[in-house]
């Protein structure tokens, strides 16, 4: 994993549609530090998504290993239709 790119809150101010363009065009997130100091996360919207897709689809893995060691469960069917629409960019 990449380390992310770090900048001081007073780069951010000066610079902000340069640090947003640069943002958008690479794929890591940036660091805003202040006095020396992390503050903020910034990254793009579509690096957004994609983290939340892939948390929800943690999440129901998660589920799933719950209800397999509980005794219920699901068909592979329509687990793997659910883990498809999401990767896809769908909902559940």
């Amino acid at each position: 994993m990449k380390l992310p790119e770090i900048i001081p809150v007073t780069d951010l101010r000066q610079d902000a549609a340069g640090i947003l363009k640069k943002l958008k065009e690479s794929e890591g997130p940036l660091v805003v530090t202040q006095r020396g100091r992390a503050i903020a996360v910034i990254q793009s919207v579509d690096a957004y998504e994609r983290g939340e897709r892939e948390r929800q689809l943690l999440r129901q893995l998660a589920a799933g290993e719950r209800d397999i060691a509980a005794g219920a469960g699901r068909s592979l069917d329509e687990v793997l239709r659910e883990a498809d629409a999401l990767l896809d960019g769908g909902g559940a």
